[in-house]
């Protein structure tokens, strides 16, 4: 078998995997903003760094697996006026922002187990570890690559180019990004157009603050993850990754502040996502079809023509490379589910079939060819994770499971030890590795029952802030799909499904 190969974006070249420490793996991916309900472009890394994750155990590495909750400081360059988008959100549903990040952490966990994604080892948040952010901050400032204005800091960019190749992840050269960076308010606070933000001083009405050194603020977005990363993983670790849209600037940024603060980038490898499209265009507020996992699961959006379970979703992005954009719509959804099915199927029916165990094969030809689709899965999840290759093996596989229930393969045309790696092969690469689920109608009703409870969870919550609107939104969109809900005397609300 050939060893793991990983496409390192840094590079731009597959480079074979060796990690740090043998037998040891460690995996830091950047987690969601929790300003708002995950959506299903955020399905798409998750899954992927779930099966990385998955796959680095099946290889026998001890994974730490580091994934972060962005509940402070996420905010584009806007000068001095930057406003969080945790505390903006805040102010717009008129929660406490704790509040807010409480209520879209626990819709992001949902989401995560029904896509049946691990739980990372660790999922620490960017309010937890101000202090950290704090000293390494100083500690770049120290060091000459930073300075503070108005009480905000700034990395400086353009010094630290003369002498680090900035850029070279995401391929941006400095001299056009300082060209091409328009003009922001308060953009005279920094010394070149393309600093970035380490610390943003509060104005008085600002909901998150912190003291720090340079009086009341808030952190910036990148050097959360430099600083937990470096806490969980140490000064350098095996791999960082997330989407294609994190290279620049956050990932960019990330690689700059670590190089100073510790001397060194952060990951041995960088790996990426790319993006998910809807019909072929980018998911955006402005086409208006960014899908809710909510209005995913339940059907609940315009461009959407039925629900869509989370095995089907989960199916759908591992039929593509995770290099590879992948266009999203219904009729791809629709043949995923029925791909899933055959493919489930198949695998059940594995299971039964009454296989005597025969040393030799009836049919030699057949039986060296299923000992190579079964091999050849390891090799295609050795080249970068192909996943996609994986799943077309596993139909291979699938026609002589069918053919000999129906008698158009022998029974004993495998011999044992083929057949017990035909077994293997489907559980080991379906359910452990793929993280795939069965699609049975029980299992439905209960994924169904949590999506209810969510919802009801957010007209609950409407309700208490006032906002009637919703709170009917929700009651007669579910009345339309034949669901009843009954406000009880006790506070809690059933619900019946006609």
């Amino acid at each position: 078998m050939s060893a793991l190969h990983v496409y390192n974006s840094f590079t731009r070249q597959k480079e074979q995997f060796a990690s740090i420490t043998p037998g040891h793996v460690g995996l830091y991916v950047c987690g969601p903003t929790v300003s708002g309900e995950s959506h299903l472009g955020h399905a798409r890394p998750y899954i992927t760094f779930d099966v990385v994750n998955r796959y680095l155990q099946h290889l026998g590495y001890k994974v730490r697996y580091v994934r972060n909750i962005t509940d402070a400081g996420h905010f584009e360059e806007e000068g001095r006026e930057a406003e969080d988008k945790i505390a903006g959100k805040a102010l717009l549903e008129k929660l406490e922002p704790m509040e807010l990040v409480h209520k879209y952490t626990e819709l992001f966990h949902w989401g995560m187990r029904l896509f049946n994604c691990q739980s990372p080892s660790i999922e620490p948040t960017a309010t937890g570890h101000v202090i950290e952010q704090i000293s390494m901050i100083e500690d770049i400032m120290a060091k000459g690559y930073a300075y503070e204005k108005n009480g905000s800091v700034y990395f400086d960019v353009k010094k630290y180019a003369e002498h680090y190749p900035y850029g070279k992840l995401s391929g941006r050269k400095i001299d056009e990004l300082l060209e091409t960076t328009r003009e922001l308010d308060g953009q005279d606070e920094k010394i070149n157009k393309v600093d970035f933000a380490l610390w943003k001083n509060a104005p008085p009405e600002h909901l998150m603050r912190w003291k720090s050194p340079w009086g009341e603020g808030f952190p910036g977005w990148h050097i959360e993850c430099s600083a937990m990363s470096s806490k969980y993983l140490g000064s350098e670790f095996d791999i960082h990754g997330g989407g294609m849209d994190l290279q620049f600037p956050h990932h960019e940024s990330e690689i700059a502040q670590s190089t100073i603060a510790h001397g060194h980038a952060p990951a041995r490898y960088w790996m990426h996502n790319n993006m998910i499209t809807i019909n072929g265009k980018k998911m955006g507020k402005s086409y208006n079809n960014v899908i809710k996992m909510t209005e995913l699961f339940s059907g609940n959006h315009p461009i959407l023509e039925q629900a869509y379970h989370p095995m089907v979703v989960r199916f759908y992005i591992l039929q593509t490379h995770y290099r590879s954009t992948l266009d999203f719509s219904n009729e791809a959804l629709q043949a995923s589910e029925r791909a899933l099915r055959r493919l489930w199927e198949a695998y059940e029916l594995l299971k039964k079939l009454p296989h005597k165990g025969n040393e030799q094969a009836a049919d030699a030809q057949l039986n060296e060819q299923v000992q190579q689709f079964c091999n050849e899965c390891a090799d295609f999840m050795n080249d970068d994770l192909n996943t996609a290759k994986v799943i077309a093996n596993l139909f291979e596989l699938s026609s002589v499971i069918n053919g000999m229930k129906g008698g158009q393969v022998r029974m004993d045309a495998l011999d044992g030890t083929t057949f017990a790696l035909l077994q293997k092969t489907f559980a080991t690469y379906l359910e452990d590795i793929l993280g795939l689920q069965a699609l049975q109608a029980e299992q439905s009703g209960n994924k169904m029952d949590k999506v209810l409870s969510v919802l009801i969870d957010i007209r609950k919550e409407a309700k208490q802030r006032k906002d009637f609107a919703t709170s009917d939104q929700i009651r007669n969109k579910l009345t339309e799909f034949g669901i009843q809900l009954k406000d009880e005397k006790d506070g809690t609300v059933s619900y019946t499904i006609d």
